[in-house]
């Protein structure tokens, strides 16, 4: 399992510190869509440039213009861009198409979508590289909330995926459990009061 760490600040600045802390424990770094919109792709390719072994993914949320979407931003130094669950199926054809002539790599993104598992399946038909069972900070707010419904859904669905939502040395194990691919950390890791630390740490725990 691969250890994905989401950049969720706002300034190119502040995300090349984070980014150069927690690098050697992670294998993929995620620009967030507040980062990107703030700073632009300009933030992406510093980040590639600053750390050219890592898998980037350049969190864009496409909706439209897939294959522009997607070219652009891999122009730009990414390795993989998401496209949401809630697209159209062209969307998805179109980004796919973009990350086939370069090589790169299209996640789809299930944040919103009602039925998690058959979008799971028809978006690897599509040729999505995995999809992301996704639990957006809004949703995680909500009383009650629990990451079970994202580890439940990826089981079942039986393709690549990876758990957005609640990643932390409480639940790793669990994602493990499940069959994630790649677990994706955000508060849990830039939200400590020492990031490389609390890295590390989710690191070790995932075994």
């Amino acid at each position: 399992m691969k250890l994905q760490v989401a950049l969720d600040v706002l300034t190119l600045e502040d995300a090349l510190a984070l980014a150069g802390k927690v690098a050697p424990y992670v294998d993929i770094i995620e620009l967030g869509t507040p980062l990107v919109k703030n700073a632009g792709l300009v933030a992406v390719t510093a980040v590639k440039k600053a750390h050219p072994d890592k898998i980037v993914f350049a969190d864009l949320k496409t909706m439209d213009a897939g294959e522009l979407e997607a070219d652009i931003a891999f122009q730009a130094g990414a390795d993989l861009v998401p496209v949401l669950g809630v697209a159209d199926d062209s969307t998805i054809a179109g980004a796919v198409k973009a990350a086939q002539a370069h090589g790169k790599g299209i996640v789809v993104d299930l944040i919103g979508v009602a039925d998690k598992v058959t979008r799971a399946r028809e978006a690897l038909a599509l040729r999505a590289k995995f999809v992301e069972f996704h639990a957006g900070l809004d949703e995680q707010a909500k009383p009650g909330y629990d990451l079970s419904v994202l580890l439940t859904g990826g089981a079942e669905a039986g393709v690549p995926f990876s758990v957005a939502g609640g990643v932390n040395l409480d639940t790793i194990g669990r994602v493990r459990e499940a069959g994630a691919e790649v677990a994706v950390a955000g508060g849990s890791i830039y939200g400590a009061a020492d990031p490389a630390a609390a890295a590390k740490e989710l690191r070790t725990a995932m075994g």
